[in-house]
């Protein structure tokens, strides 16, 4: 399995932008910034959260909000603050966001094939 990061960035409320370097985790749900990330965008918590680890362990983290932007499109989207240490992860709910799906093959972020049923 390889790993793939892609270039983007974020905006918090007042406009102040971040460049941010994600990994992309399809097992990830919400993205996760950086705390120097989110502290220069001017991000601030909303909510602490409850997560689980790959290996079963749970953690909290602070939730919040920003728009973001990647190549691929952009949009508003839940984000988990980070902590000292914590790497950018770019989850599954901000790509369903974009309208992207993640093809292991070629390791690209492709158009997701919308459906209204």
């Amino acid at each position: 399995m390889g790993i793939t990061y892609i270039e983007g960035t974020v905006r918090g409320p007042t406009g102040t932008e971040a460049a941010v370097r994600f990994l992309v985790d399809s097992g990830a749900t919400y993205p996760l910034l950086p705390k120097p990330v989110w502290e220069k965008a001017g991000l601030a918590p909303r909510r602490r959260l409850t997560f689980t680890l790959a290996d079963g362990t749970p953690i909290e983290r602070d939730v919040s909000e920003c728009y973001i932007v990647l190549s691929q499109g952009e949009g508003h989207t839940p984000v988990i603050l980070g902590e000292t240490g914590d790497e950018a992860l770019l989850g599954v709910v901000t790509l369903e966001v974009l309208g992207l799906v993640f093809n292991p093959f070629n390791r690209t972020l492709q158009p997701m094939r919308m459906l209204l049923a």
